[in-house]
C-alpha cells in the first residue's frame, strides 16, 4: 500500500467520521425497523401523546433554526446590509438543508409517509392550519433550492443557468420572507387549539408572534453558531471577503439579536401580565419557566450587549449557542415537557431510545452534507469566474 493511500486512509478513520459512521448504521437499522414494523416499534407514542420529539424536536426547532436563510437574505437584498453578503450562502445552505431534513424526518412520524402529498393533490384541506404550514414549507423549500443552486451551478459550469437564477434574486428573497412569516407563526398557532394541555405559563394567545420572533433570533442565532464552526473547521476553505467580513457580521448580527431577545423579553411578559398567571410562577412549573426566561432570553440578551458593546467577539459567539439551546428548550417545553402537564407521570410521553437516535441520525447527516457542499463547492468563498457578480 502507497503512503497516499494511508495517509487518505488516516485521515478517513477520524474520531467524528467513526462516529458518524456508527450512528448512520444504527439509523438505517432503525429506519428498516421504522418503515417495516411501524411506529409501535420503535416509539413512545400514544393516543394521548401522538406528536413526540420527532415533532418537538426534528420539526419544531428545525424550522425555527433554519430560519438564518430568510433573515439573512432579507437583510442583505432587501435592507441593502450589502457588507453581510458573505453570509448569506452558508445562512442559505443551513436554510436549505434544516428544512430538507424536516421534511425527511416527516416521513418517520407520519404514520404513512406516501400520503404527505394528498392534502395538496386528494383531499384540499385548506381551512387547516396543518394544510397552510404544509404548503408554505413546501413551496419554501423549494425557494431555498432555488435560491442555493447558484453555488451548484458555478461548481457545475454552467453559467447560463447561473445568471438566470441570480436575476430572480430579489423576487425568491421576498417570497421566502412572506413565506416564512407565514408557516415560522402558524407553527405556534398550532397550539392554540390545545389549552387544557399546555400549560398555561407557555400557552398564549400570542404564540403565533411568540414563534415568529423567536425565529428571528434563532436565526441569527444560527448563523452565528454555523459561522463559528466553519471558521474552526473550514477556514482553509475562506477567502479574504469571508475572512475580513466575519468579525462585522458577527457584531452586527449579535447586535441585531440582543434587540429582538429585548422585544421578544417584553412581549412574553406582557403576555404573562395578560393572562395573570403569576401565581403560576411559584410552582415547580413556574421555576423552569423562569429558568428558561431569565437563563435563554434575558441572559443571552446581556451578553449579546455586552459582547458587542466590547467588540468581543468570542462572547458573542459562546452567547451564539446558549441561545440556540434556548430556542431548543422553548420547543420541547411547548411540545413535550409542559404538553399534557396534568397527567399523571405514567401516563407521561418520553421519547424511546430509538426516537432519540434517529433524530441524531438526523443531525448527522446534515453535517455530513454541510460538510461535502461547503468542502466541494463556493459557499465560503467567491469563484474566480463570478467575482463581485453575486
Amino acid at each position: 500500500m502507497s503512503e497516499k493511500t494511508l495517509s487518505v486512509n488516516k485521515s478517513l478513520l477520524t474520531p467524528f467520521n467513526i462516529f458518524a459512521g456508527i450512528i448512520l448504521v444504527i439509523g438505517f437499522f432503525i429506519t428498516v425497523l421504522r418503515f417495516t414494523k411501524g411506529l409501535a416499534a420503535v416509539t413512545n407514542l400514544s393516543d394521548n401523546n401522538p406528536w413526540g420529539l420527532w415533532i418537538g424536536f426534528d420539526l419544531l426547532c428545525g424550522v425555527s433554526l433554519a430560519a438564518g436563510g430568510f433573515v439573512t437574505s432579507a437583510a442583505v437584498y432587501i435592507f441593502g446590509m450589502k457588507r453581510y453578503h458573505s453570509a448569506v450562502r452558508p445562512a442559505i445552505l443551513t436554510g436549505f438543508l434544516g428544512y430538507a431534513l424536516v421534511v425527511f424526518a416527516l416521513h418517520y412520524d407520519v404514520g404513512r409517509p406516501w400520503r404527505l402529498p394528498y392534502p395538496f393533490i386528494v383531499q384540499q384541506g385548506t381551512t387547516s392550519l396543518l394544510f397552510e404550514v404544509g404548503a408554505c414549507v413546501a413551496l419554501y423549500l423549494t425557494v431555498l433550492f432555488i435560491e442555493f443552486t447558484p453555488a451548484a451551478l458555478e461548481w457545475l459550469g454552467l453559467k447560463k443557468a447561473r445568471n438566470i437564477v441570480v436575476r430572480l434574486t430579489m423576487l425568491l428573497t421576498i417570497f421566502g420572507v412572506v413565506l416564512s412569516t407565514l408557516h415560522q407563526s402558524s407553527l405556534g398557532a398550532l397550539y392554540l387549539i390545545a389549552p387544557s394541555k399546555l400549560h398555561p405559563l407557555w400557552y398564549s394567545t400570542y404564540l403565533p408572534v411568540y414563534f415568529f420572533v423567536s425565529s428571528i433570533i434563532a436565526g441569527l442565532s444560527m448563523v452565528l453558531f454555523e459561522s463559528t464552526l466553519s471558521h474552526h473547521y473550514f477556514e482553509d476553505k475562506m477567502d479574504e471577503t469571508h475572512l475580513k467580513e466575519n468579525t462585522g457580521v458577527t457584531l452586527g448580527f449579535g447586535k441585531a439579536a440582543s434587540l429582538v431577545l429585548a422585544g421578544y423579553f417584553t412581549i412574553k411578559i406582557i403576555g404573562l401580565a395578560i393572562s395573570n398567571n403569576w401565581h403560576y410562577l411559584t410552582t415547580g412549573y413556574g421555576a423552569w419557566f423562569l429558568f428558561e426566561l431569565l437563563g435563554f432570553v434575558a441572559l443571552p440578551c446581556f451578553l449579546y450587549a455586552v459582547g458587542v458593546r466590547d467588540k468581543n467577539v468570542k462572547l458573542i459567539r459562546w452567547t451564539a449557542l446558549l441561545t440556540v439551546l434556548g430556542i431548543v428548550l422553548n420547543r420541547l417545553n411547548i411540545s413535550l415537557i409542559a404538553f399534557n402537564w396534568q397527567l399523571p407521570s405514567s401516563e407521561r410521553y418520553f421519547p424511546h431510545w430509538m426516537e432519540i437516535m434517529v433524530s441524531v441520525f438526523i443531525v448527522v447527516v446534515g453535517i455530513l452534507v454541510f460538510r461535502f457542499i461547503v468542502t466541494k463547492m463556493p459557499i465560503l468563498y467567491e469563484h474566480p469566474d463570478y467575482k463581485d457578480t453575486h
